[in-house]
This record gives structure tokens, C-alpha cells and sequence, in this order.
């Protein structure tokens, strides 16, 4: 480990003491209750109910479970905890909380898009990254610049009238080739360029440079198939309204 302090989520775990490693974060939770019972309370009608419950508590698995210790260790779990913030909770969060038509911006969704790209390669920088391991403040800065984007960016992505459909398409496309393109640039890479990992991984049976590799392939291939489901999501949505205007 690099010098002495000693980072959010803990030291880096063994392997046989992980499942003890909850993250019991008094603060962490309180703050997720609170989030869990005000979204659902606001939600509008049952599903939305169901799925701002079901987002709030992927992001609490992601949080709270052992993997928060895990992603000391190994910079692929870190990805991992990312990904089921980004990919899973982020999109079940922003489906239950849509735009009212009245507040639509054009602007709005390629803001949320750069707000998205600037966390992603920010967090994911080796000194960036390797900072949060030494910073609690800068821990919490990279998870809530990345996971608030991100639900951002699924919110215009999921609720938008089929004129804009186009232009949601054009957002969906930068974001996974976005995504894609860092996920490839960590996993061609030939050497490791995260110093924090470079002697907490071979407790797993990894080199850091195959850590490294795992995960930029988690974030390379799920984030390209997302998006996917996502753009055939609004190519039917349009789809449908040209079916419903179709003269009879």
C-alpha cells in the first residue's frame, strides 16, 4: 500500500476475510435511506415506484457490500462497482424520475453526456484514480460526479419526445464509444499505469497489469450493449408514434 493512510473502504482485503468487509458506514447509509424513501415517495405511480427502489438499492449493493472493499485490492472490482452504478442503478433511477415535456432542452441532453465523459476519464486517470485512495473527500467526488452524471445522461436518454430521437441516438453512440474507447486504451495497455494496485493485486492471483485488463474489458463490452438496448428503446418509441400518425 502507498504510505500510511488508510482509504475509505479500508485496507485491501485477503481473500479469506472479504465477506466480513461490509461497508457499515453509519453517514453512507443514512444518506441512502433517505434517498431510497424520498424517490419512492415522489415517484409517480407503482412502477416507478418499484424501479427507484430497485435503483437506490443496486447503488447501496455497490456500496455497502464487500465489493467497496474489494475495489481497494483490485482495480477491475473498482470498474465493477462503477459499472453497477453507472450501467444498472443509474438507469433504474433516471426511469423512474422523468422530464416533464415543459422542461425539455436540447442542450440539456449533450450537457449530461460532457458531464459524463469529463467524470468517466477524469476518475479513471491514474493520478486522479490513484487519489481517491488517500482522500476521502476525493473518493466521494469521483462517485458522485460519476454516478449523478450518469443518472443525468440515462434520464435524457430514457424520456424524450420521438422528435428528438435522432439527436438521443447521436448521444447514446458518443457515450458507449466513449466508454468503449477508454474500456480498450486499459485493456491494450502493456504495462500497469495505476501505482496503488501495482502491490494489491497478487493477493488474488492477479499481476496488476492483467487487473488492468479485466477491467477495461467490464467497462469496454457491458456499456456497449446498454447503450444498445437503450437506441433500439427510442428507435421503437418512434417506431410507434409513425405507426400511430400513418394515415389509415
Amino acid at each position: 500500500m502507498i504510505g500510511q493512510v488508510l482509504p475509505y473502504c479500508g485496507a485491501p482485503p485477503v481473500p479469506g476475510e472479504l465477506l466480513a468487509r461490509f461497508n457499515l458506514d453509519p453517514v453512507l447509509i443514512f444518506v441512502l435511506t433517505g434517498l431510497l424513501i424520498g424517490h419512492v415517495h415522489a415517484a409517480n405511480g407503482r412502477r416507478a415506484q418499484l424501479l427507484a427502489a430497485g435503483g437506490w438499492l443496486v447503488a447501496a449493493v455497490a456500496l455497502i457490500s464487500p465489493l467497496c472493499a474489494l475495489s481497494v485490492a483490485l482495480f477491475s472490482a473498482r470498474v465493477a462497482q462503477h459499472m453497477v452504478l453507472v450501467l444498472i442503478a443509474a438507469p433504474l433511477i433516471a426511469a423512474a424520475w422523468p422530464i416533464a415535456a415543459r422542461h425539455y432542452s436540447p442542450w440539456r441532453v449533450w450537457g449530461a453526456a460532457a458531464a459524463f465523459f469529463a467524470a468517466l476519464w477524469l476518475w479513471h486517470m491514474p493520478a486522479p484514480y490513484d487519489s481517491t485512495f488517500t482522500s476521502t473527500t476525493l473518493y466521494w467526488a469521483m462517485h458522485v460526479t460519476l454516478f449523478g452524471s450518469a443518472i443525468l445522461l440515462w434520464r435524457e436518454l430514457l424520456h424524450h419526445c420521438a422528435s428528438r430521437t435522432a439527436e438521443v441516438l447521436a448521444v447514446g453512440l458518443f457515450t458507449s464509444m466513449q466508454m468503449g474507447l477508454l474500456g480498450a486504451v486499459l485493456t491494450l495497455a502493456g504495462h500497469p499505469v495505476f501505482l496503488w494496485h501495482l502491490t494489491t493485486s497478487a493477493a488474488w492471483g492477479f499481476t496488476a497489469l492483467q487487473d488492468q485488463q479485466l477491467g477495461g474489458v467490464l467497462m469496454w463490452i457491458p456499456g456497449i450493449g446498454l447503450f444498445l438496448f437503450a437506441a433500439m428503446r427510442s428507435l421503437s418509441r418512434l417506431w410507434t408514434v409513425l405507426e400511430t400518425e400513418k394515415p389509415a
